[in-house]
């Protein structure tokens, strides 16, 4: 485990900041970005996560920032029911999902050690260690709950107080009691009923739902942060606030700088060389994330639309969730032979900052999970949008009501769609008049989420508040 010497005078006005985030990659990078952003500014920050997930991070670091961040690898002693290497949820089935929250909870003891030792500032932590608040209060380390999701998914979600409400699936359809302005926040069936279970109820006799974690979390922390501007939700901000009676912080929505120096990489140069060979706006860039394993019916009806569409394409896929997951996806069959002139299927990692940012690419088919979102509008893509599990479709709904992206039209109970529907999304939006909308509004937003100057003030505010209050 590494090591930092403990705080003294010697630091000055710097800050020394522990981050704990979740097994996650759309956690993990948020606070991976945040991270960086301290150490930019003279801070120390101690990365603290397990070996396997911190080994795959690195690459995504530019060249100068590599050496600057205290990567801290807890030794992670598993599950019995996971695979040998299985750190993070992208390794694993959703099925087995429980069983790394609970190998997650095994963490406490060698975190512990490490932050009696370092004795940091403050401790930024996730939604899932509910068990750490009462530890960092006993070593008198400040503590606060950043939030990779946005201040609106925080706000739907049940308060003190509601404990008896929302009991149900269909008790998610209707607007919640605590929300006094009208939002387009109510849940879709075919969205809750699958994750219902996961945030409300035990899985195992082990495991604590996803609710009573973050409850836990929240509780127990001095402040909530949150990956958001009050441009974009200002009224949910206050809202948290009022709900919780806590200090609620914006740090920006942490847009990444396409400015920053990568390695090429040999999948990068591949990449740009096929772009490269493309016309402006005419590309149709696709990934559902690191999360997300659609249903064979729905990847059919995906490929066979954008099939339909004859949009050119580069299409991140994933077919299966670890080396555990026994039910791998097929794409359609003759799908890559037939649209090979004009499409990519890309079955490894991809640079998505910098494929995004290629001039090439014109619009982003996405599942809509906060990053990805964030990352499109910063570099002005219009989204056409497919949410599948969690804030994704609440995500969705709020981007079109903003007309920033389109939504492919679903069934409200099954979420059935069909290649039609996949096929008229995408034109409509890449080159279709009604989707005029979409391509000037993104344009204006590319104003929030990329004015850099106004996002790295959220990031100042946020610091000088951890100075004053350490």
């Amino acid at each position: 485990m590494a090591n930092i010497k403990e705080k003294s005078g010697e630091y000055g006005t710097k800050l020394h900041v522990a981050m704990f985030p979740w097994l996650a990659f759309g956690h993990l990078v948020p606070h991976l970005q945040l991270s960086m952003l301290m150490v930019q500014k003279g801070h120390t920050v101690s990365f603290i996560s397990t070996p396997r997930n911190i080994d795959r991070l690195l690459p995504r670091l530019p060249e100068n920032l590599s050496s600057a961040l205290n990567f801290v690898k807890l030794p992670f002693a598993g599950h019995n029911k996971l695979p040998e290497d299985a750190e993070s949820t992208t390794d694993v089935p959703l099925d087995l999902v429980p069983y790394l929250k609970i190998a997650f909870d095994g963490l406490q003891v060698p975190l512990t050690e490490f932050l009696e030792s370092s004795k940091p500032d403050w401790l930024l932590q996730d939604f899932a260690p509910y068990w750490l608040p009462p530890i960092a209060s006993r070593l008198g380390i400040k503590n606060g709950y950043f939030s990779a999701l946005n201040c609106s998914f925080l706000g739907i979600l049940k308060p003190p107080g509601f404990e008896e409400y929302r009991t149900s699936p269909e008790a998610f359809l209707t607007q919640p009691k605590w929300v006094p302005f009208q939002t387009p926040v109510p849940f879709r069936l075919y969205e809750i009923q699958p994750m219902f279970e996961d945030i409300m109820l035990e899985h195992t006799e082990e495991n604590i739902p996803d609710m009573d974690r973050l409850a836990g979390v929240i509780d127990g922390c001095d402040i909530i942060v949150v990956r958001s501007c009050t441009e974009y939700e200002a009224e949910w901000f206050r809202l948290i606030k009022d709900l919780h009676r806590k200090p609620v912080i914006p740090v920006g929505v942490l847009p990444p700088k396409p400015e920053e120096k990568f390695k090429d990489t040999d999948a990068w140069l591949s990449t740009k060389k096929w772009l490269d060979s493309r016309k402006t706006n005419s590309v149709v860039y696709i990934s559902f994330g690191s999360e997300v394993k659609p249903s064979q019916t729905e990847l059919n009806a995906i490929a066979l639309g954008l099939e339909l569409s004859r949009l050119p394409f580069f299409w991140v896929l994933r077919t299966r969730r670890g080396p555990w997951d026994t039910e791998p996806l097929e794409l359609p069959e003759g799908f890559e032979e037939r649209t090979a002139e004009r499409g990519i299927v890309w079955r490894g990692w991809v640079e998505q900052l910098r494929t995004l940012n290629h001039d090439s690419i014109g619009l982003v088919l996405t599942h809509c999970g906060w990053s990805t979102m964030i990352e499109a509008v910063r570099f002005a893509k219009p989204m056409v949008m497919l949410g599948f599990v969690l804030d994704q479709g609440f995500n969705a709904r709020v981007a079109e009501e903003k007309k920033v992206g389109h939504m492919i039209p679903r069934d409200e109970t099954t979420g059935f769609f069909t290649k039609e529907d996949v096929s008229k999304s995408l034109r409509l939006v890449m080159e279709g008049e009604e989707g005029k909308v979409y391509r000037e509004n993104v344009k204006d937003m590319k104003g929030v989420f990329g004015d850099m100057d106004t996002q790295d003030r959220y990031v100042d505010s946020f610091l000088d508040y951890l100075f004053a209050h350490r």
